[in-house]
């Protein structure tokens, strides 16, 4: 397939997942022609950043659960992901362990009874740090994109932030709502 431009949309990451299927990476990918995967570096309880406190209302080292993940097109790193979820949600279940989940993270959180009914992605582009760089394999002047997604339910509360980071140079992003 080769990677190329990676047209990235939202939406398959945003609904509930048939939890016999590929997981939705994998299903995007083998859509287009190529192979995904994606390995989970770790998952469990950490002390919450600044940014991921402030989305969640914690006060910053308060605790959140984290699942850390690369994903791959091809054998080649092309998104960096953390996905972070308030303790009283996710403590306890496989969202704080390394492995894979059927049907997906949003699915799981629907069984648990906790359903996103709107989001916000906020997207920049940045110099990534040196962990983003080992991960995705970029060189130290190579730019990111940088998408920060907040998962919220009815009552307004964040249920999932996510903080992807991917290569600049192999992403465009696209956005379609419908209107009316």
């Amino acid at each position: 397939m080769g990677i190329g431009k990676w047209v990235s949309t939202s939406m398959p990451y945003l609904a509930p997942q048939d939890t016999s299927a590929a997981d939705a990476w994998r299903s995007e990918a083998a859509a287009r022609g190529g192979t995904g995967r994606q390995r989970i570096v770790r998952a469990g309880e950490v002390a919450a950043p600044g940014e991921v406190a402030d989305v969640f209302g914690l006060a910053e080292g308060a605790a959140v659960v984290v699942r850390r993940r690369v994903m791959y097109i091809d054998e080649l790193p092309c998104e960096s992901t953390d996905t972070y979820y308030p303790v009283e949600i996710a403590r306890g279940t496989r969202l704080a362990e390394v492995g894979k989940i059927p049907g997906g993270a949003v699915t799981l959180l629907r069984e648990l009874g906790h359903r996103g009914v709107r989001v916000r992605e906020d997207v920049s582009a940045e110099l990534p740090d040196s962990e983003a760089r080992e991960a995705l394999r970029l060189g130290p002047a190579e730019p990111v994109l940088r998408i920060a997604r907040t998962t919220m339910d009815s009552y307004d509360r964040t249920i999932q932030f996510d903080l992807m980071t991917m290569p600049a140079r192999l992403q465009r992003l696209r956005y379609e709502s419908r209107i009316g």
